[in-house]
């Protein structure tokens, strides 16, 4: 299995990080693509109680099957992932469910991928504040950070759950899934 290696980090200004994308070499692969996420465990969570993620990913119309193993966080996120294009997948969800899985989180995102032919950045658009992601091995990752002006300092290895749940205990939220429609609707109900 291949392994995933990446660095996620916070955006500031989306316009000074796509000119330093342009001006590093990087081109535009996919343009800026609606991305809705479904993680799938078995009752009790055994998978996240290891560490593991299995995903149905949706992404513009294309779907994703997706499992990641337990990984290793040190200064960059690494672990092996297997992926596998799906044709439809609300059968799939189907499957799923047939066979005990259910849905255990929702995130969703506008992704942009931008690629310089050795490794990969996207820039995430998500409700909780923007990220870009650089994957690629790992001394080709520090590279293209210190050219994004990106500190080993603003490195986060977190997953978006981890992500999204840190997010709550810090706002208060009380959303339930990392959705447009769940963060805004609890923005509304605690004003």
């Amino acid at each position: 299995m291949p392994n995933e290696v990446e660095i996620k980090f916070r955006i500031n200004d989306l316009p000074t990080l796509k000119r330093a994308l342009r001006q590093a070499g990087f081109r535009l692969k996919t343009p800026r693509t609606h991305e809705m996420n479904t993680l799938y465990d078995l009752p009790d969570q055994p998978l996240r109680r290891k560490g593991e993620l299995f995903r149905l990913r949706k992404y513009g119309s294309d779907w994703v099957l997706t499992h990641k193993a337990k990984g290793k966080a040190g200064r960059h996120k690494s672990r092996a992932e297997t992926e596998v294009e799906i044709s439809d997948g609300r059968q799939m969800d189907t499957i799923l469910r047939n066979l005990g899985f259910h849905p255990s989180f929702r995130y969703e995102k506008f992704r942009a991928e931008w690629s310089d032919k050795r490794g990969n950045v996207v820039v995430d658009e998500t409700p909780i504040g923007n990220l870009g992601e650089i994957e690629g091995a790992a001394r080709w990752i520090d590279r293209t950070a210190r050219r994004l002006d990106v500190t080993p300092q603003q490195y986060i290895t977190a997953s978006y759950a981890e992500l999204f749940y840190q997010w709550k205990r810090r706002t208060g939220s009380l959303a339930s899934e990392m959705t447009f429609a769940a963060v805004k609707k609890n923005k509304l109900s605690v004003s």
